[in-house]
């Protein structure tokens, strides 16, 4: 009765949020009091359950995203994006300035979210096909697929460090996994599948509406240098596996490891990394600490939504947990000998399907599966955070804010998006299930 109850909660949750078009948030709230409810749990559980839920899950997330969204926006006013795709740009030639291009999506897009690396690098795609002639989509898939990659499977992105909390696991294994994973991934969905479907496809023109961002941009002197920009973005990335590298190699009761563990939790390296992002790209820019304050106010509303959304699937995952449903799935799964990775996998790709949302599709994937792992032993955690990371990614189509932002940039009619920006996006989160696979043969 119970899983019979949950299958009815996630329709119920997929209805409300597609067909009626349900703001996410409302919706995860209401289906977690009817899966309390449903379930027989006391009223006053049902709401200290969602609350323990919510203010666990923002606890840990909502430090992470305002720390790297502020590390975002200063990346962005100092030219550093720019800086860094010019520079790989150069080194790669113009034919092939489409691998250029995913490179510079998956280092610039570390520390911003999937639509805030697009906004900043695109005018840099429409100023490469307008003076080279290629083509639009050659250039510009791999930018996406290399954003999309990093968003779902490289902490710290948000839904990515909340899924490694849920599972508790190894942040340092799990980011070098990830890049293990999704190197490999977005040069598959990205620069490999551009060439292929480029041709295919009429040569789009820069739409007219952006036709005013094509231009040369900041002059050499006005951006931060190569070296320090990329420091600067992986800083919070060497911190994390600093952390991994002492708890591998160090004795648990010395001074140093304690030290190295602080310096690679999630919140201090990212706080490092600001803070350091502060005189590298603030005050190396002649940029007053009244500007990166204004900087850094600007870009904290854009989180708020996806905040609320977070916590409320860390809630829906809590009255999961406390109902017994996750004891069931769990008995269910080991009952049917199912590869958790799969499962992951699957669970994460449905939601994703019916939602649009690779952020609610993980979180709840993560929260479903997670109780399987106590019972399977021999599983890595981290790699079912990649599991439902991969999953969360499947098939974008017109459910998803992504295939418009993609849509619209690229001035593509919607059976033109679904030929390039969907199969990229599923060729994307398949290829890493194969992968995921593999690298779990060796750990």
């Amino acid at each position: 009765m119970l899983l019979g109850i949950a299958v009815i909660s996630v329709l119920l949750l997929l209805i409300m949020i597609t067909k009626f078009k349900m703001n996410p948030f409302v919706t995860l709230m209401i289906v977690s009091v009817f899966m309390g409810v449903a379930a027989g749990m006391p009223f006053t559980k049902i709401v200290d359950a969602i609350q323990a839920g919510m203010g666990n899950t923002l606890g840990f997330i909502a430090l992470v995203l305002g720390l790297g969204t502020m590390l975002g926006k200063m990346l962005e006013e100092s030219g550093g994006a720019e800086r860094v795709a010019k520079t790989l740009i150069s080194a790669f030639g113009e034919k092939k300035v489409h691998w250029a291009m995913m490179i510079v999506a998956f280092i610039v897009g570390i520390p911003v979210f999937f639509q805030v690396g697009l906004v900043l690098l695109i005018p840099l795609v429409f100023t490469i096909a307008k003076e080279t002639g290629i083509s639009l989509l050659k250039v510009g898939l791999p930018l996406v697929a290399g954003l999309s990659t990093v968003h779902g499977l490289v902490p710290p992105h948000p839904a990515a460090m909340a899924a490694v909390d849920i599972f508790h696991a190894d942040i340092g294994k799990t980011i070098f996994y990830s890049l293990i994973v999704g190197l490999p991934t977005a040069c598959l969905s990205g620069p490999m599948f551009a060439s292929f479907i480029s041709k295919r496809m009429p040569n789009l023109p820069v739409p007219e509406v952006f036709i005013d961002q094509v231009k040369a941009g900041r002059r050499d002197e006005d951006m931060p240098g190569f070296g320090i920009t990329v420091l600067t973005i992986m800083m919070p990335v060497i911190l994390m596996m600093l952390g991994t590298v002492a708890d591998l190699t160090m004795s648990k009761t010395t001074y140093l490891y304690s030290f190295l563990k602080f310096l690679g939790s999630p919140f201090m390296s990212l706080l490092i990394a600001l803070l350091f992002a502060f005189v590298t790209f603030g005050f190396a820019r002649n940029f007053k600490m009244e500007q990166i304050s204004k900087f850094c106010d600007q870009s904290l509303p854009a989180m708020a939504g996806i905040l609320m959304v977070i916590g409320a699937g860390g809630a829906f995952n809590k009255v999961l947990l406390e109902s017994g449903v996750g004891t069931e799935i769990a008995k269910m799964a080991s009952a049917m000998n199912v590869n958790p990775i799969v499962m992951g996998w699957t669970i994460a790709a449905m939601i994703r399907v019916a939602t649009g949302s690779a952020t609610v599709s993980m979180m709840a994937a993560a929260g479903i599966v997670a109780p399987i792992v106590a019972n399977l032993p021999g599983v890595s955690k981290e790699l079912l955070v990649l599991a439902v990371g991969s999953g969360s990614l499947v098939a974008s189509h017109v459910n998803d804010a992504g295939f418009w932002i993609v849509k619209e940039y690229f001035g593509m009619t919607v059976p033109q998006t679904l030929k390039t920006w969907t199969v990229l996006e599923t060729i994307l989160s398949v290829s890493a299930l194969v992968f995921i696979l593999l690298l779990s043969q060796i750990v």
